[in-house]
């Protein structure tokens, strides 16, 4: 019953914050829905040298999925590029929320909460990001993307001065 009520809150709560994002160029399913943390509708800002977080809501497409991996993929000036994530962040299984862990099984919707570290290297630039769940066979299991622009706090203050959260200096 009370994983049940955990289950129904984390819908809700993702249902009521979801951000607006398209299905891949591949195909693939969407996610239930995709929530990325102070965005509703792209392109969402990501600032340099903080972790953007999405929470990425999806279902099982087959039994006993021991192993589920994410995978990222830019696009910027007409160039699509691999982005290679750190284990600990492409691990699906060690970053689901809610309690639940591997294995999932087909129909049952868990919530994978994506923590992306901006590095103060990359460009301030408009990016398709493409993020893309995969099982241990490499049978897609959840793919969408979404339009993102990489911002510097310096950046998000001048462009939103009377935000609470863009007067942070760099």
């Amino acid at each position: 019953m009370f994983k049940c009520l955990v289950a129904f809150l984390a819908a809700l709560s993702s249902c009521v914050t979801a951000t607006n994002v398209r299905q891949c160029q591949s195909g693939g399913p969407l996610p239930i829905n995709v929530s990325i943390e102070g965005c509703g509708e792209p392109p969402c800002d990501v600032i340099k040298n903080e972790t953007a977080i999405m929470r990425i809501h999806f279902v099982g497409t087959k039994n006993n999925m021991r192993s589920i991996a994410a995978q990222v993929k830019a696009k910027v000036f007409g160039f699509t590029v691999p982005y290679p994530l750190p284990q600990h962040v492409a691990d699906v299984c060690s970053n689901l929320m809610y309690e639940a862990m591997c294995p999932i099984y087909k129909t049952e919707d868990v919530v994978y909460q994506f923590n992306f570290f901006v590095e103060t290297i990359f460009p301030e630039i408009p990016v398709t990001v493409e993020i893309s769940l995969t099982d241990d066979s490499r049978e897609l299991i959840a793919c969408f993307s979404c339009d993102i622009k990489v911002k510097s706090k310096r950046t998000r203050m001048a462009e939103n001065p009377l935000k609470p959260s863009a007067l942070l200096i760099d």
